[in-house]
């Protein structure tokens, strides 16, 4: 199933995305994957609408986003670190979170902020402790995208990175979630920046795949519906400027866009 999270005159909804002779719509409203305090039921009939006339929000109200850094060899090389022996995990803030086509705001603190395009695991059950010969698959509700912007030039001296990683606008989040794409296969994880391809990576390139992932975050933490595991980015991160258009394609989802402001 895919489906997405889009704004109504009653506020946010959630509605299945079906494909209708090769256009994505938005067919029946679906009750909240997760809590989510904003959505209210809606009184009469539901009409379809296309996806791409809707107003779509970030498909997902996590309550954390746990991240993956340096999960392609050429990513870690690219800016001068060494590969990880086990999974480097950070967090990013709730608070980061907007959805598809909304601007990402360049903090006055940061001469250089950076798009990082990732795919991103969405959990669908409970998980702790999910040990080394059982399956991750019944955790997994689906799949999304996530750019992971970053304030490049705060993110060494602060040591931490909850700052470089955490202003407001800086997970951009969507167009939809979809459990149709198999990462083990390969999926094609792409970002251009102002129509330029400026990252190209396949999710058969991890060093730590998803099941290592999971099984690896929830040894510490206990993940719960609608958290998101961002899997890391491919090598070819740059700076972003006011007025830039980035868009993060990742195959079988689709396309995530938002203009720099």
């Amino acid at each position: 199933m895919k489906y997405c999270r889009f704004e109504t005159e009653a506020g946010p909804q959630y509605g299945e995305v079906v494909d209708l002779d090769g256009n994505l719509w938005i067919e029946r409203l679906l009750p909240p994957f997760e809590e989510d305090p904003w959505v209210k039921p809606l009184t009469g009939n539901f009409e379809p609408v296309p996806l791409f006339s809707a107003k779509l929000l970030a498909p997902v109200v996590p309550g954390k986003i746990v991240c993956v850094g340096r999960n392609y060899r050429e990513h870690a090389a690219e800016l001068g670190n060494e590969v990880p022996k086990e999974p480097l995990i950070f967090l990013k803030v709730p608070s980061s979170v907007i959805g598809p086509e909304d601007a990402i705001n360049l903090p006055a603190q940061s001469q250089r902020v950076d798009f990082e395009g990732e795919l991103a695991v969405v959990i669908g059950s409970r998980a702790s402790k999910i040990g080394p010969d059982e399956s991750v698959a019944p955790y997994v509700r689906g799949y999304t995208i996530v750019n992971d912007v970053t304030a490049r030039d705060l993110q060494k001296p602060d040591g931490q990175w909850w700052r470089a990683k955490g202003f407001d606008t800086f997970c951009p989040m969507g167009p939809i979630v979809t459990d149709e794409i198999d990462p083990v296969a390969g999926i094609a994880v792409e970002t251009r920046l102002n129509g330029e391809v400026r990252q190209q990576g396949n999710t058969r390139d991890f060093i730590f795949p998803i099941d290592t992932l999971l099984r690896h975050i929830t040894a510490a933490m206990t993940l719960y519906p609608g958290d998101v595991i961002p899997t890391g980015t491919p090598a070819g991160v740059a700076p972003m400027q006011p007025g830039d258009k980035v868009e993060v394609a990742v195959e079988g989802i689709g396309v995530l866009r938002n203009s720099i402001r």
